[in-house]
């Protein structure tokens, strides 16, 4: 099992700090998500201070750009990276492409399967000079000239996985992408009952195999050296599932656990703005379900027992401030997993 870590707001200016210390952590991978900073830009910095690790988004925003852009951003961060970028889509919700990036939204499932299928068609002429024409529902790009292409790239096109919660979206990425983003809002129940299965049909449908496809996972997790941090830690999560859980389109995760009225009442507080509140409605089971839970040295355990066997790679969402030599310890025991 590879292990990434995931950077949440994300400054370009932290980021060769990060990156350095990312490295020497032991990781695999510094996977950076698209919050209140653009995820392109400090991945661009990482790479000119991290000479051996993976780079990647998760997530980029695919419903907010179109293919041409994050074929363009893509195809040089894997140049520039020599070979270590790897693409994380995802489609977000209709409320934050229409009313925060001003952007269409329709079948998101059909406009995520042309969106990979154009930037594909686009890498594909840059890189072996076809025509480029692709006519989709949703994109339509005919014209490439040879001004504006920048040739091959001698490491190949990046690869792309694509975020899913449901299984119309989880079909997509097997039929398209190169592998599959589990979200943070997660049980081992949904993914080995729903998701795992899920992947297995679609590939069998696709004509792919498993072999050929990855499964990466963000998990929460919750644990402290002391009373205070383990607090503190469970506190953060608390707020952060509540947030995710309060999304209608995370509700099968809750339902299959017989809270998805839970989903409701969440969705009710965050129109109400009272996001402290939201919390306090993940109780002890909900917490232990969603996020891994335990004294610092039962982690690892947890963490492999959970994924083990189901995901290819793994970004353990630490508890902020974590020490470094414990985190240098939990990666190396679940690279052995």
């Amino acid at each position: 099992m590879k292990v990434e870590r995931l950077a949440v707001h994300q400054a370009p200016a932290d980021a060769p700090k990060l990156a350095r210390e990312t490295e020497e952590l032991g990781f695999d991978a510094l996977m950076v998500t698209e919050t209140n900073h653009d995820p392109f830009f400090p991945l661009l910095l990482a790479a000119e201070h991290a000479a051996t690790i993976e780079l990647g988004t998760a997530i980029a925003i695919a419903f907010a750009r179109s293919p041409m852009t994050t074929a363009m951003a893509a195809w040089d961060l894997q140049r520039f990276s020599e070979g270590r970028f790897r693409l994380g889509l995802g489609s977000q919700i209709k409320p934050h492409i229409e009313n925060r990036f001003s952007m269409p939204w329709s079948r998101p499932v059909e406009r995520m399967r042309e969106f990979v299928s154009a930037m594909r068609d686009i890498w594909d002429s840059w890189q072996h000079g076809t025509k480029l024409d692709f006519r989709g529902d949703f994109y339509q790009h005919t014209l490439m000239t040879p001004f504006f292409d920048p040739g091959p790239n001698e490491h190949g096109p990046p690869t792309v996985f694509v975020a899913a919660v449901g299984d119309r979206m989880t079909e997509v990425a097997t039929e398209v992408g190169d592998g599959l983003m589990v979200h943070g809002l997660m049980t081992e129940r949904y993914l080995r009952e729903v998701t795992l299965p899920a992947v297995e049909q679609g590939l069998a449908r696709a004509g792919r195999s498993r072999a050929d496809f990855e499964l990466w996972s963000a998990a929460f997790v919750v644990t402290g050296m002391t009373d205070h941090e383990f607090e503190t830690a469970a506190t953060a999560a608390r707020r952060q599932l509540a947030f995710y859980a309060s999304t209608p389109a995370y509700r099968p995760v809750l339902d299959r656990h017989g809270w998805g009225d839970l989903q409701g009442e969440l969705n009710a507080l965050s129109k109400r703005g009272a996001w402290e509140a939201m919390g306090g409605l993940i109780d002890d089971e909900m917490l232990a379900t969603l996020a891994v839970v335990g004294e610092p040295d039962s982690i690892a355990d947890r963490l492999a027992a959970r994924f083990g066997g189901a995901v290819d790679r793994v970004s353990p969402f630490l508890p902020s401030g974590a020490d470094p030599c414990y985190v240098r310890q939990l990666v190396t025991e679940l690279r052995k997993r």
